[in-house]
């Protein structure tokens, strides 16, 4: 299995368990998780994102083959387009997340537009959580909303050149997707209203990627929905690890 939402670190405000890269490999390890894409849970507070991926890097140092670093950067902080260069050219990462509600833009902003437009020119994955923390659960000193879906994919739209990975989240098969976007099942529901189902009929198998966002959230529920999903074992293999491997270039 590849998991395309893990994260490493420290949370500013909770602590987190198995959040070291030997950590998460032993998580893995139990659930019989091959890769992981993984970034700085720290960046996301951290007014420097780029200082986070710098500790990713040195914490997966030697452990590249399992786990995939990928970059948290803010378009609207000075010299991302620097930072952007460093973590695909000398760090050898996949992609970038953004969080816009955290950083302090708007996806819908100009920066955001430049931003891709560069990433996708380095075939970086663009990787839009759309949410960090239930809003219900986050700390009295914030009060971050979740990314609004029709912003993610008017972008999306707007750089069709661009690969996004839409992921925390949840009503993607109400909407119509760009054929640029995926979406991981983290915050899916495989039964009840059976969103992993919907979305399946909707983008087909090709486009649906597993994801846990551990260690903020167990793997164990994420794994669980493709195993109850009604579906095919091609299918689930699909989701499982093929569109990952084909998405990433692995």
């Amino acid at each position: 299995m590849i998991d395309v939402n893990a994260y490493l670190g420290h949370f500013a405000f909770r602590r987190l368990r198995n959040n070291t890269a030997n950590g998460l490999l032993r998580l893995m390890d139990q659930k019989r998780i091959e890769k992981a894409v993984v970034s700085s849970a720290a960046a996301i507070t951290y007014r420097n994102a780029q200082a986070g991926n710098e500790e990713i890097v040195a914490e997966t140092k030697g452990k590249q083959d399992r786990l995939l670093p990928f970059a948290v950067l803010n378009p609207a902080y000075s010299d991302w387009q620097h930072d952007l260069r460093v973590c695909q050219e000398e760090f050898g990462m996949r992609g970038v997340r953004l969080y816009p509600n955290w950083h302090g833009y708007k996806l819908s902003d100009g920066v955001s537009l430049e931003f891709v437009q560069a990433a996708a020119a380095r075939r970086m994955v663009v990787s839009i959580p759309f949410r960090v923390e239930d809003r219900r659960q986050q700390s009295w000193l914030v009060d971050v909303p979740d990314v609004r879906l029709a912003d993610a994919i008017a972008l999306a739209r707007a750089v069709p050149e661009a690969q996004f990975i839409f992921g925390n989240g949840s009503g993607f098969a109400g909407s119509v997707l760009p054929a640029n976007c995926y979406v991981e099942i983290s915050l899916l529901t495989a039964m009840i209203s059976n969103e992993i189902g919907q979305l399946l009929q909707k983008i087909g198998e090709d486009r649906v990627l597993y994801g846990s966002g551990m260690p903020f959230h167990y793997a164990d529920g994420a794994m669980l929905k493709l195993e109850v999903l009604d579906g095919a074992p091609a299918m689930k293999d699909k989701i499982a690890r093929g569109n990952a491997r084909r998405l990433l270039r692995l």
